[in-house]
């Protein structure tokens, strides 16, 4: 384990409020935090929920912006890591293609069925869950071990 990369605390709080939009969305609008099945929503241009939709859109590319803006603001004690992602804008675009149909044949993603789905003791997403966990276990273990890409 990378140690010097190891943020407990900001997994911790992120996790937090993650649960808390998850929660509220649900408690507030009956919605599902699934934020792919939010994303192909708005492509689909549904327009009846397409304000609250395109908002929690915004504000999940809006939020790492505004985090780099105020984090000169706090002590050097609480100063995230800077992001690091080994990978080039190719391997990228692959991968998230590839997780975009994953999301789209287990009709849900991390946030919906991971999040969601077994917070409702869901057995569907249960399964999805661990289909989509194993699988990118598989994956780092190949790339990482057995083909030395990573």
């Amino acid at each position: 384990m990378d140690w010097s990369h190891f943020t407990p605390w900001s997994s911790l709080i992120g996790g937090c409020v993650l649960g808390v939009a998850a929660s509220a969305l649900i408690l507030l609008n009956g919605r599902i935090l699934g934020v792919c099945g939010i994303l192909a929503s708005v492509l689909r241009r549904d327009s009846a929920e397409l304000p609250w939709r395109l908002s929690l859109l915004a504000g999940l590319v809006v939020a790492p912006w505004l985090l780099h803006a105020l984090a000169g603001m706090w002590p050097a004690q609480l100063q995230l890591p800077a992001p690091r992602v080994p990978a080039s804008w190719p391997r990228l675009a692959i991968a998230g293609v590839l997780v975009g149909t994953g999301t789209r044949y287990a009709n849900g993603c991390t946030s919906g069925h991971g999040i969601c789905g077994l917070a409702r003791l869901s057995p569907r997403s249960a399964v999805a869950t661990f289909a989509f966990m194993a699988s990118g276990f598989g994956t780092v273990f190949v790339m990482n071990h057995l083909l030395f890409i990573g």
